[in-house]
């Protein structure tokens, strides 16, 4: 069926939960980063994607139906243009909050050192390298101030870019209401998931580097 949610939002914007609170409305499977790390397969497509080949997106989201977080919101222009029936959902939160966040766990992964890394760690840092840090923040990721302003610079094109009635720009401290609404589906009787605090991020990833 193809994706019905494209996620436009960075890393560390509440990804996660929005990943399970998608799930949750019933437009899951949802693909995050999670998958390119669990799923066989998943590394091949990103590692084209990345280098700028031309990949198959329906190959590449074969059974999903939501995307959200990096890789894939590196290319939220291409997968809402190849899914035109798809909604964006772009994730956003106060930008230094957002920079601490990705500083104190992404940034701290991509800094990491090769030369002892397994060979499948070490594709999955240089895909992720090359898609967030040469990408998304367009090679300044080492400097705050300019990846602030690749944050913001993202947020603006992205909302100029979408009509806005295909658009929801969301904080996941919003709770349910606003997506409720943008998906057109029912509130759940649940709290809305909160999930991947820095704390749990290294918890799933292993030791920091």
């Amino acid at each position: 069926m193809g994706l019905a949610v494209v996620g436009a939002g960075f890393g560390r914007t509440g990804t996660a939960s929005l990943k399970v609170a998608l799930e949750q409305l019933g437009f899951g499977p949802c693909h995050h980063m999670s998958e390119v790390r669990s799923q066989p397969g998943q590394l091949e497509h990103w590692e084209a994607a990345a280098a700028g080949d031309a990949v198959d997106w329906n190959r590449v989201f074969a059974g999903y139906r939501s995307s959200v977080d990096w890789p894939s919101a590196r290319f939220w222009r291409e997968l809402a243009a190849f899914y035109p029936d798809a909604k964006v959902l772009l994730s956003v939160r106060p930008a230094e909050r957002w920079w601490t966040s990705f500083s104190g766990t992404i940034k701290a992964l991509l800094d990491g050192d090769d030369e002892d890394a397994a060979p499948e760690v070490r594709r999955m840092r240089a895909m992720a390298r090359r898609v967030i840090a040469d990408g998304s923040l367009r090679g300044a990721y080492h400097d705050g101030a300019a990846s602030i302003a690749a944050f913001n610079d993202h947020i603006a094109d992205v909302t100029a870019a979408v009509p806005a009635k295909r658009l929801l720009v969301f904080d996941v401290v919003e709770g349910w209401e606003p997506l409720c609404r943008f998906l057109e589906v029912p509130v759940p009787d649940a709290p809305f998931p909160r999930t991947n605090s820095t704390q749990e991020f290294w918890e799933k990833v292993g030791p920091r580097p």
